[in-house]
């Protein structure tokens, strides 16, 4: 038997002869129909398979010894930059005093102007001062303080700023500076005075240990007393009447981590509909205003901080550490060598960056209750230290959120094959029906 018999008994496709066959104007009608049907279906299948979902993940955040940014903008229309002080703190021991790095203050014209900037200066007011006029062979009095280690001369305080850092050293108030040469030199008084009614924005990055802590905004230089934290508030309360300085403040922006790129949430929105995922990486603190006339007023924000990844369609897991290795020396673990603002960047698109949740607490330094609220029976404790307090606390869940495609290519193919397979056998159907149909009608009209 010829080896093309064999499978002929196999043939599941039985043949017609083509004399056999009977074309009619319904069948056409239904096999264009059908075409129509089956390009609309595999077009869909097609935008299915292109189609990118972020698929989020909860996992147990193994994650050690490993920074964090905290990127600010916030505003105090009633006081001016040169009392306010950001310091950082948390449970690990460290401490960052009068921090400056990668942070800036914008001088703001008095509130009944407007609030509007008027000058951009490093939080180091007096980096720029030289006493150029000086003997060489100068060497001004720490006034019983001993001269700070960033002094210009060892063992001297050659400028006001360099009498006010001494003084903080040994946990001492400053005030205006009044006797004291290097300040009268450089009329200090004279310029806070003349600041009084001004307002202020920081804004700007820092970078804290990833462990529960705190950053607060407060006013006067900052010391430890011993195991207080202190500030000296001489300057902030002594002012002149009607020049009262209070804690009212705008927080235009905060967020811990890098900002998820308007492309992201762009492609997460959709067709004008907002997802779970990009309303959860809101910044719940933006725009937030709070407005007080006392100036012994505290603030307090109790921030809850989850990390949380974001890592592209094709995204490597070996990939960003091996680039970050080849760039960093062993001893850069924590990304201290890269800038404010790039840390958390993968070259390949991926994203470390932190979400919050928040809740605010706020009272007067002179105790008593919220009966002006309606709630007689919370009461607040008395003293403290006025200001903007951020409480963090790291959650140990992390979120990875991963972009996936919805279907693979062989499920794209299966889904095609459904499509035309499924079309046709409906449109044969009805097109045998629609046949039978008629050829019983003409039966009839001929009786």
């Amino acid at each position: 038997m010829p080896a093309k018999s064999r499978f002929t008994r196999l043939d599941a496709f039985t043949k017609t002869v083509e004399d056999a066959r009977i074309r009619t104007t319904s069948g056409g009608i239904v096999t264009i129909a059908s075409l129509l049907i089956v390009f609309y279906l595999v077009w869909g299948e097609w935008s299915d398979y292109r189609r990118v979902t972020v698929h989020p993940e909860l996992i147990v955040d193994k994650g050690r010894g490993e920074r964090m940014e905290i990127h600010l903008n916030i505003s105090f229309p009633r006081i001016p930059c040169e009392l306010l002080t950001l310091d950082v703190m948390d449970v690990s021991g460290e401490q960052q005093t009068g921090v400056k790095d990668g942070l800036s203050k914008v001088q703001l014209a008095p509130a009944s102007q407007g609030s509007l900037p008027l000058q951009i200066s490093a939080l180091n007011l007096h980096a720029d001062e030289e006493a150029s006029h000086l003997s060489p062979d100068y060497c001004g009095n720490c006034y019983g303080a001993p001269a700070p280690s960033t002094a210009q001369k060892q063992g001297c305080c050659t400028t006001c700023e360099e009498v006010r850092e001494a003084y903080a050293s040994v946990s001492w108030a400053f005030g205006k500076g009044e006797n004291v040469e290097q300040c009268e030199r450089e009329h200090y008084s004279q310029k806070l005075d003349e600041q009084r009614e001004q307002g202020c924005r920081i804004e700007g990055g820092f970078r804290v240990n990833k462990v529960v802590g705190n950053f607060h905004i407060a006013p006067g230089r900052s010391f430890s007393n011993g195991a207080m934290h202190v500030h000296d508030l001489n300057n902030y309360l002594d002012t002149p009447d009607g020049q009262a300085h209070t804690f009212t403040h705008t927080i235009h922006h905060l967020r811990f981590g890098p900002q998820i790129p308007d492309s992201i949430t762009k492609s997460l929105l959709g067709a004008k509909q907002s997802t779970p995922w990009t309303n959860h990486h809101s910044n719940p603190l933006d725009d937030t205003y709070q407005l007080t006339d006392d100036p012994a007023y505290n603030y307090m924000y109790f921030v809850k901080v989850v990390s949380t990844s974001y890592l592209p369609l094709g995204w490597s897991s070996t990939k960003p550490q091996a680039q970050l290795a080849d760039l960093l020396p062993s001893n850069a673990a924590s990304n201290e060598l890269l800038p404010v603002g790039s840390h958390g960047r993968g070259e390949d698109g991926s994203l470390e960056t932190h979400q919050y949740s928040v809740t605010s607490h706020k009272r007067s330094l002179a105790g008593g209750d919220d009966s002006k609220e309606g709630h007689k029976e919370r009461l607040h404790a008395r003293g403290g230290i006025p200001g903007v307090f951020f409480s963090y606390d790291i959650s140990p869940m992390k979120v990875i959120n991963r972009e996936e495609r919805t279907k693979s290519f062989a499920g794209f193919l299966t889904g095609v094959c459904a499509v035309i397979g499924g079309t046709l056998t409906v449109a044969a159907a009805i097109d045998r029906g629609v046949y039978e149909g008629a050829t019983r009608i003409k039966k009839l009209h001929q009786r």
